[in-house]
C-alpha cells in the first residue's frame, strides 16, 4: 500500500471515540499506525496484504470497492440511524484491519477475563450486593443508573453465569496499548455485521482471503447456539419436562437501527425472529403465538433494551415488550439473555473501580485497562474534571436518547458554565474521560481515485465479542472495526455513516476451512425437533408478500404490453392501434387504482402525452398503486420475514431497486422521446426478469409449510383479482373489430396466454374464446378457475379449522365460474358489454369478501397495549 501512496499520519488535533465516545490526541506528536511502524516501514504482518493490494493498484482497488458495495446491496445489508426515515447502505472498506497472532494471544484472555468480571458484578448487583455493602462500589453509582432494573432483583438464568454475550469497544492509546472505551452488555449488536463483512470480503478479494492465514469466525456462532441450547435444556429440566426446548430472538422490529444484524443473526443461529406481538405470557409462561395455537418458549435472546421488555413492571409506555415477561423470568419458566438489567454494566462510571473489583472477585489484576476515567461522584475526581474540562470528554453515566458526550475543548465559555452546574448538581451522574490518541489504519475513501492521492489514514475503533462457553467466555477471533466517514470527523458512529472494516486475526497455522463450510456445522446433533410456529404476524406478512409480488408482476406485464403498443403507434400512426392503446392506458389506471390517470380529470392531455404518467406509474414510490410502491412494499415485507426466505432473495430485490433507479423522480435530464421509450422498454424487461427470479426462489427454495401456503394463497387471490380487473376494464366497452382484435391479443399477452390461445384457436381471437381460456379453463395456470383451485389446495394444506368458512366461499366461487354463460358475456349492445361488466364486478366483490374471510380466519391480531399510567388514567376518569 505504500505503492498506493499511503503514508504514516502525524496529524494533531481532535479525533475519535467509539460510537458516542469521541476523543482527541493526548499529546503525542505521532500516533501509532496499524500498518506502518514508527520509522514508516511496513510491519511484517502486513506484507501479504500490501503485495496483493499493490498488484491491484488504484483502479483495481476501486473496482473491488464497487464489487463490495454491490455484494452488500445484493445481501440487503443496511443500517437505520435512530430517528431516520429510511435505511442507509452499510459501508465496508476493502482493506481489513490486521491483528498479529501474538498480540491477540495477549488481548483475547484479557477480554475473556473482563467478561467474567462483568458477569460476577452482574450476579452480585442482582443478588447479595456485597460489593455495595462492603463499599467496593458506591450505591449511587449503581442505583441511579438507568440500566439498573429493580424489578430484575434475584432473577437468575440457569447455570453459574448471568452474562451471556458481551461486547467491548477498544482503541489504542499513545503507547499502542489497547484500551477499553465502552462495554456493551445491554443487547450487544454487530456480530451479524461482522460475519457479513467477512463473507463479502472473502468473495470480493478471494485471492487475498485464501492466501492469508487468518482465524475463521464461524465457530463463534456455533458456540453461541450450543450455549443457548444448554441454557434452554437446563430451563426445561428445572421444570421436570422432557420436551425439546424452544429459543427465539426478540427484536424491536424492522424499524430498529440494526434490523439486518438481528435478522442475520437469527438465520445463523437457526432460531425464529420475533417481536413483542408474537409472544404472550399465560399461566406464568412465555408462549410464541402460532396460527390458532401457542408454543412454549424457554429462552429469549433479546435485542430489546431491558427497560422496554415488560410494560407491566418496567416502562409502561413500551410497545416493544411482553407484558408479564419479568414475572415469567422471576419464576424461572423462561431464561432471558442477556439478563434483564445487564445494561447496568454499560456504566462507564464503573471503570475506575474495575481494577479493585477484579482483584476482589477474581484474585487477579485487570489485564485490559480502561480509558482513564474520573467518576464525578468522588470529590477528588470531580475536582479534577471541573478543573480540566478543556482536556476531557464529559459523559453521562447512562446512554439515553438525547444525552450525549461533551468534548470539553469544543465548548464555549457559556456551555462550560452550564455543564459545571449540571455536574455539581448531580455529580454521581457524570464522568470525565481522557481522550485517546487512537491508532490509524489505511482506508480507501470515495475521493481516492478522483484525486489520485494515497489511501487515507483513519482512526479505528475495534468492537470485539465474547459469548458464554460453559464456564468461560469464547472470543470471536475477529470483530467489527469502524472508521469515520469524514477525515475531519471527531466521532465514529454508524449514525453518521461510519465505514466498517473486517478484522483479521492472523494465524501461523495458515488458512483453514472457509466460513461457509464451518457455518454449515452450526447445527447440533440429536433427535429432538421443535414444532414449526408461524405467528399471525408472520403469516400475514407472508400472505401480503405474495399479494404485492403478484401485483407488481401483473402490473409489469400490463406495462410491457402498453409499451409495445406505444412503440408500434409512434413510427406509423394507425387508428386501430391508437384506439387499442387508449383502452390499455385506461385499463392500466383502473387496475392500479391510480386515479385520475388516463380516466379522470385531465385524462385527455395525459392520453395525448402519456410519457410522464407512465414514468410516474413506474417510479413514484409515494403513489399508491405505482410499480415502485408495490416493490417498496415487497422489500418491506421481505425484511419483516427475512428469516423465512432464501438468502438469495436479497440479490433479486436489489436488482429490482436498481431497475427502478432510471424512473425515480426527478430525472437528471429529460431524454428525447425515442430514448425515453427505449429506456422504459429496457427497464420493464429487467424488472420483469427480476420478479420472475423472485417467484422462482419462492417456488423452489421455501419449505412447504403453513407460511408458504399462505404466501401462495396471497399470490392466488391477487392474480384472480388482477385478472378479473383486466378483463372487466378492457372489455366492458366494445371497439371496432380491428381495434378489438388488438385489445384481445394484448389481454392474452398480459395474462401470459397468447401462445396457448393461438394453438387452441388458430382461426381468430374472439371475446368468448379469451373468456373461456382466462376464466373457466382449469388447466390454464393463469385462469381464474385455476387460481381458485390452487387457493383451495393452499388453505386445505394449512390444516387449520379456521379455513372452513373461506373454503365454503371458494366452493361457491368455483360454482359461479363454472356456470358462466360465456356467449352471453361476450355479447355487446353495440357500445358496451353490460352483462360481462356486471358479472365481473360481482366476481371482484366476491374475491374481496374472500380476502376478508382469509384475513379474519388466519391473521388474528393482539390488541394495542394500553399504558398503565396512573396519572393518565386519573385524567381520563
Amino acid at each position: 500500500m505504500q505503492r498506493l501512496g499511503y503514508h504514516r499520519t502525524d496529524r494533531d488535533g481532535a479525533h475519535i471515540g467509539a460510537g458516542t465516545h469521541p476523543g482527541r490526541d493526548s499529546g503525542s506528536s505521532v500516533r501509532m499506525d496499524e500498518m506502518l511502524d514508527a520509522a514508516g516501514g511496513l510491519r511484517p504482518s502486513w506484507r501479504g496484504v500490501d503485495d496483493v493490494l499493490g498488484e491491484l493498484g488504484a483502479s483495481g482497488l476501486a473496482e473491488r470497492s464497487r464489487a463490495i458495495a454491490r455484494l452488500l446491496e445484493d445481501d440487503g445489508v443496511t443500517y437505520r440511524a435512530h430517528g431516520g426515515v429510511g435505511d442507509q447502505p452499510w459501508k465496508l472498506d476493502p482493506i481489513p484491519l490486521l491483528v498479529d497472532e501474538s498480540e491477540w494471544a495477549v488481548l483475547e484472555p484479557g477480554l475473556s477475563q473482563r467478561a467474567e468480571l462483568l458477569d460476577r458484578i452482574l450476579a452480585d448487583l442482582y443478588g447479595p450486593r456485597r460489593l455495595i455493602s462492603e463499599r467496593l462500589l458506591p450505591p449511587e453509582l449503581v442505583f441511579a443508573h438507568a440500566g439498573f432494573l429493580r424489578a430484575a432483583d434475584q432473577i437468575k438464568i440457569p447455570g453459574g453465569r448471568q452474562l451471556f454475550l458481551s461486547s467491548t469497544d477498544l482503541a489504542r492509546d499513545e503507547h499502542g496499548q489497547w484500551r477499553v472505551l465502552a462495554d456493551r452488555t445491554q443487547a450487544p449488536s454487530g456480530a451479524g455485521y461482522a460475519m457479513e463483512n467477512r463473507s463479502v470480503l472473502s468473495r470480493a478479494l478471494p485471492g487475498l482471503y485464501r492466501g492469508t492465514g487468518i482465524h475463521r469466525i464461524a465457530p463463534f456462532f456455533r458456540t453461541m447456539r450450543q450455549s443457548l441450547h444448554r441454557i434452554a435444556e437446563e430451563t426445561v429440566r428445572s421444570r421436570g419436562l422432557l420436551a425439546a426446548p424452544r429459543i427465539v430472538l426478540l427484536s424491536p422490529g424492522t424499524e430498529s437501527e440494526t434490523a439486518f444484524d438481528q435478522a442475520f443473526l437469527s438465520s445463523l443461529l437457526g432460531i425464529p425472529l420475533t417481536v413483542a406481538a408474537d409472544l404472550t405470557v399465560r399461566d406464568g409462561r412465555v408462549w410464541q403465538r402460532s396460527l390458532h395455537r401457542l408454543e412454549p418458549v424457554d429462552v429469549i435472546l433479546r435485542r430489546v433494551d431491558g427497560i422496554f421488555c415488560d410494560p407491566l413492571e418496567l416502562r409502561p409506555d413500551s410497545q416493544l415488550g411482553v407484558p408479564g415477561l419479568v414475572e415469567a423470568a422471576r419464576a424461572g419458566t423462561v431464561a432471558v439473555v442477556n439478563s434483564l438489567g445487564a445494561g447496568v454494566l454499560e456504566n462507564p462510571g464503573l471503570f475506575p473501580f474495575l481494577p479493585v473489583l477484579c482483584r476482589a472477585l477474581l484474585g487477579e489484576d485487570l489485564r485490559v485497562q480502561s480509558a482513564e476515567t474520573f467518576w464525578c461522584g468522588d470529590p477528588l475526581a470531580r475536582a479534577h474534571v471541573l478543573s480540566h474540562l478543556d482536556a476531557l470528554v464529559v459523559k453521562p453515566i447512562a446512554r439515553q436518547i438525547g444525552s450525549s458526550s461533551r468534548l470539553g475543548w469544543t465548548l464555549s465559555a457559556k456551555e462550560k458554565t452550564r455543564l459545571r452546574s449540571r455536574i455539581e448538581a448531580e455529580p454521581h451522574s457524570w464522568i470525565g474521560q481522557s481522550p485517546l490518541a487512537m491508532s490509524t489504519a489505511p482506508t480507501r475513501t470515495p475521493g481516492y481515485c478522483a484525486t489520485g492521492s494515497g489511501l487515507d489514514a483513519r482512526p479505528v475503533v475495534l468492537r470485539t465479542f465474547g459469548v458464554l462457553d460453559e464456564d468461560t467466555y469464547q472470543l470471536m477471533p475477529g470483530g467489527l472495526t469502524r472508521v469515520p466517514a469524514d477525515s475531519e470527523s471527531i466521532v465514529i458512529s454508524n449514525a453518521t455513516g461510519a465505514i466498517s472494516k473486517d478484522v483479521w486475526i492472523l494465524s501461523s497455522a495458515g488458512a483453514v476451512a472457509d466460513e461457509g463450510e464451518l457455518s454449515r456445522l452450526v447445527g447440533l446433533t440429536g433427535p429432538e425437533t421443535v414444532s414449526a410456529a408461524v405467528s399471525p404476524r408472520v403469516a400475514e406478512d407472508l400472505y401480503w408478500l405474495g399479494r404485492y409480488a403478484e401485483r407488481a408482476e401483473d402490473v409489469l406485464r400490463l406495462l410491457r404490453v402498453v409499451d409495445n403498443r406505444w412503440r408500434d403507434v409512434h413510427p406509423a400512426p394507425d387508428a386501430a392501434l391508437a384506439r387499442c392503446l387508449v383502452t390499455l392506458l385506461q385499463t392500466l389506471t383502473a387496475v392500479t387504482s391510480t386515479w385520475p390517470g388516463f380516466v379522470g380529470d385531465g385524462a385527455g392531455a395525459r392520453l395525448s402525452e402519456p410519457l410522464a404518467e407512465i414514468r410516474s406509474l413506474l417510479g413514484d414510490e409515494r403513489r399508491r398503486g405505482s410499480l415502485a410502491h408495490d416493490l417498496f412494499r415487497v422489500r418491506g415485507l421481505a425484511n419483516a420475514v427475512r428469516d423465512q426466505l432464501s438468502s438469495d432473495t436479497w440479490a433479486v430485490l436489489s436488482g429490482l431497486d436498481r431497475g427502478l433507479v432510471p424512473f425515480s423522480p426527478p430525472t437528471a435530464a429529460e431524454p428525447g422521446l425515442t430514448e425515453a421509450i427505449q429506456a422504459i422498454s429496457a427497464g420493464l424487461t429487467s424488472l420483469l426478469q427480476a420478479m420472475l427470479a423472485f417467484s422462482g426462489l419462492v417456488a423452489e427454495s421455501m419449505v412447504r409449510d403453513t407460511g408458504w401456503y399462505l404466501l401462495d394463497a396471497g399470490r392466488r387471490v391477487e392474480r384472480a383479482q388482477q385478472l378479473v380487473g383486466l378483463l372487466r376494464f378492457s372489455l366492458m366497452d366494445s371497439n371496432p373489430a380491428d381495434a378489438e382484435s388488438l385489445v384481445l391479443e394484448s389481454i392474452l399477452i398480459a395474462a401470459e396466454s397468447i401462445i396457448t390461445h393461438r394453438r387452441r384457436y388458430p382461426a381468430r381471437v374472439r371475446v368468448d374464446t379469451v373468456l373461456e381460456l382466462l376464466l373457466t379453463d382449469v388447466g390454464n395456470p393463469r385462469s381464474l378457475a385455476y387460481q381458485l383451485g390452487a387457493l383451495r389446495a393452499d388453505l386445505e394444506r394449512t390444516e387449520d379449522d379456521a379455513a372452513a368458512a373461506a373454503l365454503e366461499d371458494i366452493a361457491t366461487l368455483q360454482q359461479v365460474v363454472g356456470d358462466l354463460d360465456l356467449p352471453a358475456l361476450a355479447a355487446t349492445d353495440g357500445t358496451a358489454r353490460t352483462v360481462l361488466s356486471e358479472e365481473l364486478a360481482g366476481l371482484d366483490r366476491r374475491l374481496r369478501e374472500l380476502h376478508h374471510r382469509i384475513d379474519s380466519a388466519y391473521f388474528t391480531k393482539p390488541g394495542e397495549l394500553q399504558p398503565l399510567d396512573p396519572f393518565s388514567l386519573l385524567e381520563s376518569a
